[in-house]
């Protein structure tokens, strides 16, 4: 083996979590019927178990070209993304079960394992191979819609996350060039390379104006590869910023916009799986605020909120997907009563709704509150109130409005079945955990990056405080009950650039453009006619140069261009 390539890896950790994903994901097509199901389930429970054994330090590293690749640094940051990474890629399993489908299940594997990657990834190409792989697995649980919408929107993401691969490859160039380093640590603040890896992971964690690629693709993915699609990118990106950009003052402001952003959107929707996509970004907006606070409670929080964000979060997609498995019908205005016949899945989304709005005794009251005291604490009084209104709005839009609409309300007639056994079980681990964490929080405190913890989110002064806001907006939501009833229709956020504007302005430009270049040869038919009919005299099939260079003019024309060009190079 070349010296330029030493691999210091024992050979059990080949076995890593991430590596288990992904090589299980490319051999599962190998397999048919019930083996291929077992195997979908196998690969997930053998990474989980591999998480829960993975100790605190350097389990892999590679020397390539005199630099050291660490493929898997463990520490207390990467470990608690990695625990709940592992067990929503084995509650995506369970709930994909009815899927008959080994292209998806191949690409929700790869995706999962790839996530893992980048929180195990020590330096920056690691980091960055993980995170193309993401991007190129993730995009085909869209295309596996097979509608014509999906199609585009794959194509869209697949075009936003290059971009966002492109300013990630040249922050790491430049920092490479600057440092001579390539390990993942915060990254210094003002230079070059700095604006461009925090561009690269804003991209990704659906920060506004970049945003719009979530809620355009999401909703048109499949109905298990959207419970994937909402637990990984954005927690990636999530990760990223705190290992790489804590105290950045300008994500304190930036993740206080995606709050409200994304609240207010999300209050507009009508289609259920882009209303739950919004709140992705509302969400990701209190972890992002975290980071950019900096503070041990801040972070402390941002990593609790991702942790239940990811589970509640794919909970509120199970149950949309439920709905729309059963249904076949994605939009608040068609839906209606659906609690008589599917009240499980009611149920189950109920949990979930009650975490996302941060209800006593449900995960998300727990982690929420964390990001909030920490505002407090630091008297920042402006983001503080700005946080404490998108939690308003969210109670408004998934705890009030969805349910109200799609569940309850008026009774469409709709008598669907209730989701299949494996749809539920999946549902029911997940609130399972909503519940626990939220009944039993130091179970999770005990995993988060800086110890002690020592926060105790069951004062009375903040349930009392949680329980009057969240009771003055479901008396707002019942007398404005009209006003928020949902319209048929779809607002466009900054992804009109790309889905309105930009089609226009290239057929605006081809039309002309057309019109340009007939006007051009009709100016030049008769000069170019005569330079045409001198070129075939002595280029054409009997002409002298012809004759000279059998290989064609063009050879000629290549030639003389390199030998200008060598000249001048030279000269």
């Amino acid at each position: 083996m070349p010296e330029w390539f030493v691999i210091n890896w024992p050979f059990v950790e080949w076995l890593s979590p991430s590596l288990l994903l992904i090589l299980g994901g490319l051999l599962l097509p190998i397999f048919r019927g019930v083996v291929q199901k077992v195997f979908l389930l196998v690969v997930p429970t053998l990474a989980l178990l591999a998480v829960l054994g993975t100790a605190a330090g350097t389990h892999a590293s590679v020397q390539f070209l005199n630099m050291e690749l660490i493929l898997g640094r463990a520490d207390s940051l990467s470990l608690v993304f990695a625990h709940v990474f592992a067990i929503m890629a084995l509650v995506g399993a369970i709930y994909a079960l009815h899927v008959h489908d080994a292209i998806q299940h191949m690409a929700g594997l790869i995706y999962a394992g790839s996530a893992m990657g980048v929180v195990f990834a020590g330096d920056l190409i690691t980091l960055y191979v993980f995170w193309e792989l993401m991007m190129l697995s993730s995009v085909w649980l869209i295309w596996r819609n097979r509608r014509a919408a999906s199609l585009a929107a794959g194509f869209r993401y697949l075009m936003v996350h290059a971009v966002s691969g492109v300013l990630l490859l040249a922050g790491i160039v430049v920092y490479y060039a600057q440092v001579g380093s390539l390990s993942f640590n915060v990254i210094e603040t003002g230079t070059p390379a700095f604006w461009l890896i925090l561009l690269g992971f804003m991209i990704n964690a659906a920060v506004p104006p970049l945003h719009a690629w979530l809620t355009d693709a999401y909703p048109e993915a499949t109905v298990t590869g959207a419970v994937f699609l909402c637990a990984f990118t954005t927690k990636t990106a999530v990760y990223t910023l705190m290992r790489g950009f804590p105290e950045t003052e300008i994500l304190i402001w930036l993740g206080a916009l995606m709050t409200l952003w994304g609240v207010t959107y999300a209050v507009l929707a009508n289609n259920i799986r882009r209303l739950l996509a919004y709140h992705i970004v509302s969400q990701v907006g209190f972890m992002v605020a975290g980071i950019g606070l900096g503070t041990a409670m801040a972070l402390n929080g941002s990593a609790a909120h991702a942790f239940t964000h990811i589970l509640y979060k794919a909970l509120l997609f199970m149950s949309a997907g439920a709905i729309i498995h059963m249904t076949g019908r994605a939009k608040l205005t068609e839906l209606g009563g659906l609690y008589r016949a599917m009240p499980l899945t009611f149920l189950f989304y109920m949990i979930a709704a009650f975490s996302i709005s941060a209800f006593p005794l449900t995960s998300g009251f727990v982690s929420k509150s964390m990001i909030l005291e920490a505002y407090a604490d630091h008297q920042a009084a402006l983001v503080w109130l700005m946080l404490s209104l998108a939690s308003a709005g969210t109670f408004l839009s998934v705890g009030l409005k969805l349910p109200w609409f799609a569940f309850l309300g008026r009774d469409t007639g709709l008598r669907p079945r209730e989701a299949p056994t494996n749809m539920l079980l999946a549902m029911g681990i997940a609130a399972f955990f909503c519940i626990f964490i939220g009944v039993y929080p130091q179970w999770l405190y005990q995993l988060l990056p800086h110890q002690p913890v020592g926060y105790n989110a069951y004062t009375p002064g903040h349930v009392f405080w949680d329980l009057q806001l969240l009771s003055f907006v479901g008396l707002v939501f019942f007398l404005l009950l009209n006003f928020l009833a949902p319209k048929d229709r779809i607002t466009l956020d900054t992804d009109w650039f790309y889905r309105v504007a930009a089609p226009r302005a290239v057929r605006f430009i081809h039309q002309r453009g057309t019109v340009a270049w007939r006007s051009l040869l009709a100016a030049l038919r008769w000069p170019l006619r005569r330079i045409v009919s001198q070129a075939m005299r002595y280029h054409g099939p009997r002409g002298i140069l012809a004759r000279t260079w059998p290989t064609g003019s063009m050879v000629l024309w290549v030639a003389v261009l390199l030998t200008i060009s060598l000249l001048l190079y030279y000269i």
